[in-house]
Parts: C-alpha cells; sequence; structure tokens
C-alpha cells in the first residue's frame, strides 16, 4: 500500500477555519437580510400584516437568535478587514496568525457587553 507523501495533508490552521467561518457567517446574514427585506415589504402591502408580523419576533428565541447575528456580523465584519490585509498589505500574509488572534480579541471585547446588555432586555423585562 503506498503511503501519502510527506507534507500533503492540510491540517486546518487558522487560515481555514477563518475561511469557513466567513462562509457561514456570509450565509447566515444573507438569509437574515433576506427575511427582512421580506418582512419589512410587508408594510407597503399591508401595515396590519407588518404590525403581526414584527409582533412575532418578540420572544426570547427570537431574541437568541439575534445574539447569533449579531456575533455573525461582528465577525465577518472584523474577518473581512483582516483577509484585505492579508490580501493587499505585502506582510498580511506574514501576521495573518496575529491578525486572527486581533479579531477574535476584538470580537470578545465588542460582542460581550452587547450579549450582556441585549439579554437583560430579551429576559429581563
Amino acid at each position: 500500500m503506498p503511503s501519502k507523501p510527506a507534507g500533503t495533508l492540510y491540517r486546518g490552521r487558522e487560515g481555514m477555519w477563518s475561511w469557513v467561518a466567513h462562509r457561514i457567517t456570509g450565509v447566515g446574514i444573507f438569509f437574515f437580510l433576506l427575511v427582512h427585506v421580506l418582512d419589512t415589504a410587508l408594510v407597503r402591502v399591508s401595515p396590519e400584516a407588518y404590525n403581526e408580523v414584527i409582533g412575532t419576533y418578540k420572544n426570547p428565541i427570537v431574541g437568541l437568535m439575534e445574539v447569533g447575528l449579531v456575533a455573525a456580523i461582528l465577525f465577518h465584519a472584523f474577518n473581512g478587514v483582516r483577509l484585505i490585509l492579508v490580501d493587499f498589505w505585502a506582510k498580511g500574509p506574514r501576521y495573518q496568525r496575529q491578525l486572527m488572534i486581533g479579531v477574535g480579541v476584538v470580537w470578545v471585547v465588542l460582542f460581550v457587553p452587547f450579549v450582556i446588555r441585549h439579554l437583560t432586555h430579551v429576559f429581563g423585562g
């Protein structure tokens, strides 16, 4: 049985995982925007139907989904900046790991306070 040549197995470092997460968050944001455009368009058809649909969003499950949406938007935005730096800054590829750590730090610094405040409103009344 022939063995694999050395060095051909990709082990999935931060570059691959950020690529996967960027695609997943992009698709999630796309579907949110699609639903958002459709439900907002209801206001032109029937303001009563619009108010009814918006009323159904006021529950804890949607509140938790909003947390996921903000998580996705923050990651997608800051990872996009990281990608721009990797692509257009001559030293970007060399500092890809540090840039990814920076994305994670900025994400946590902005996301944690949002979660605390948002969930206080969702579950606190």
